[in-house]
């Protein structure tokens, strides 16, 4: 499988011009009379749903978008303009875009941030919530704290990133080094999962490749912070939406126990917990991932 790999290449490319300047691109697949929006991981697109679109893209239309700053979509003017608020008002534009009243928000990663913080802005709009390897926010103080938390971590954190972002030399080392990593990780799916590791490897080497480019990178760095940044623990009650959280048991960047708080605060959630995956759930567990998903839209969603 090349390096190039792309599931869905005559994806049709649409793109809109926010409130703040920025031209976002986004994806739209299929057209079921059902929408399922999915709100992608920090620096991931399209082909990282792969499992699910095929297999539910004849009975929903699914849309995507590269949030503010990433691949095809421009950054604002104003760097403040980066935050999930921002990513969550740009979810809810594209939904006006095509002309869709309702959709269920699909969220992985920074995705589950995003989606959360649409169903406490834009309630009505969102008809349920499935929420995968995500937290609901401050990452750096639970990101790659599997067991117990050292409390400075937030703060060494912002000043590893903010020395990488003043220094571009730092970041083009790191640009170099990053597909080296590749194998190593692979190994470590091996391991703790049972992902199809080819396959992981080239999902990989597509993701270093992306996101370490010259212009690309910066605003994942900045993007990184906005998501320790953001909370929204405290609304969690008050979001009536139906929801599915779903866990690795082997998930370093936002650890289970996270979704664990999650699923418990959320007034109608159900978790699944899996015993065999990390952060790439629905990669590395597809048989298990996408029928739960696709009973939870079919049974559960407020449509």
């Amino acid at each position: 499988m090349s390096e190039q790999y792309e599931p869905f290449p005559d994806a049709p490319v649409k793109s809109l011009e926010n409130r703040h300047g920025a031209r976002v691109s986004y994806t739209v697949l299929g057209d079921g009379p059902r929408t399922v929006l999915l709100a992608n991981g920090l620096g991931a697109r399209l082909y990282t749903w792969e499992p699910l679109v095929r297999a539910l893209l004849p009975e929903y239309r699914f849309i995507t978008w590269d949030y503010r700053g990433l691949f095809d979509s421009t950054a604002p003017e104003h760097r403040r303009r980066l935050s999930v608020v921002d990513h969550a008002e740009d979810a809810v534009a594209i939904l006006d875009a095509e002309g869709v009243d309702r959709a269920v928000f699909c969220g992985w990663s920074m995705g589950v941030q995003v989606s959360l913080e649409a169903a406490t802005l834009h309630p009505s709009r969102v008809a349920g919530l499935v929420l995968l390897n995500g937290t609901y926010g401050h990452v750096f103080s639970t990101g790659f704290q599997p067991v117990f938390r050292v409390p400075f971590m937030a703060t060494l954190e912002h000043a590893a990133i903010e020395f990488v972002m003043d220094h571009p030399l730092v970041a083009r080392a790191i640009e170099k080094v990053a597909p080296a990593t590749v194998h190593p990780v692979a190994a470590l799916f091996w391991l703790a999962t049972d992902a199809d590791v080819p396959h992981m490897r080239t999902l990989l080497r597509r993701y270093t490749r992306e996101i370490f480019g010259e212009r690309t990178f910066p605003h994942f760095l900045q993007l990184f912070q906005e998501l320790d940044a953001h909370s929204v623990l405290h609304h969690l009650r008050h979001i009536t939406q139906p929801a599915l959280v779903i866990s690795g048991l082997w998930d370093v960047l936002t650890p289970p126990y996270q979704s664990e708080i999650i699923a418990r605060r959320l007034p109608d959630a159900k978790h699944l917990r899996l015993p065999r995956a990390s952060h790439f759930a629905l990669m590395e567990q597809p048989s298990k991932v996408v029928p739960a998903i696709e009973e939870f839209l079919r049974t559960r969603a407020a449509w």
